[in-house]
């Protein structure tokens, strides 16, 4: 293996480093070459190399005249073809909850030992956003920030397989989010405010740094969710 060749996987590693931790999200523009050669210690003939490996594979996407953007290979490759069978075969989404309440609640004792003070302004903002939409009855606000609430719940784990599995659950979910806060509430202010009030503690918990307590409340969230999916139509929230 020659000494050039090995400077190209070290800079690919560089390259994927960057995707895998969440630093380049998908849609983002890549730094100039030359602020990458710099940055890697290499030449800009080694990066273009490797920004052609990446692109090749799906990671990295290059647009004529306007650069090389990350794309959301990461994400789709989980959600796809789950979206369409989820929502052809609503009997899955009993699966799914299961299968929410064991990531999930991992997700978030991790996030209670890991969350740092970007971390906690972040989940701050969001449920100020969810109280918001909660208060003026924006069903479509309100599905909006719950989901958004989880993902940030998954980034606070600071673990880069969390990160990208929870984005490809939430990303195939936020439909049936929105639409089974809807099947969920029809007839029940309590049911609004229960959600409401077990999304805050589960805030409240990672705030104090309580991991035992923050998956404790999360289970009971995904159980309470199936529970009240099971008197109503089929469907999934929050």
């Amino acid at each position: 293996m020659t000494a050039g060749h090995n400077l190209v996987e070290q800079a690919t590693r560089q390259l994927e480093a960057h995707i895998l931790d969440g630093s380049w999200r998908p849609g983002m523009r890549l730094p100039a070459e030359r602020v990458l050669a710099e940055q890697f210690g290499v030449s800009r003939g080694t990066v273009r190399e490797a920004v052609q490996r990446l692109v090749a594979r799906g990671l990295l996407a290059s647009r004529p005249g306007s650069g090389i953007f990350v794309t959301d290979r990461l994400q789709t490759g989980f959600v796809s073809p789950w979206r369409q069978l989820i929502a052809d075969h609503p009997e899955i989404r009993g699966d799914m909850l299961e299968f929410r309440r064991v990531i999930e609640s991992a997700a978030v004792a991790l996030a209670a030992q890991h969350a740092d003070a970007d971390d906690l302004e972040r989940l701050d903002a969001i449920l100020e956003r969810l109280k918001l939409a909660h208060r003026d009855g924006n069903r479509r606000a309100e599905a909006q920030a719950d989901a958004d609430l989880h993902q940030a719940i998954a980034e606070a784990t600071h673990n880069t397989m969390f990160r990208h599995i929870h984005a490809g659950v939430i990303t195939m979910l936020r439909e049936h989010i929105a639409l089974n806060i809807d099947q969920m509430r029809t007839d029940s202010t309590a049911v609004a405010a229960m959600l409401l009030e077990q999304h805050l503690e589960i805030h409240a918990a990672i705030c104090r740094h309580d991991a035992e307590a923050a998956a404790a409340i999360m289970c009971r969230h995904i159980d309470y969710v199936k529970t009240r999916l099971e008197m109503e139509p089929a469907g999934e929230a929050g």
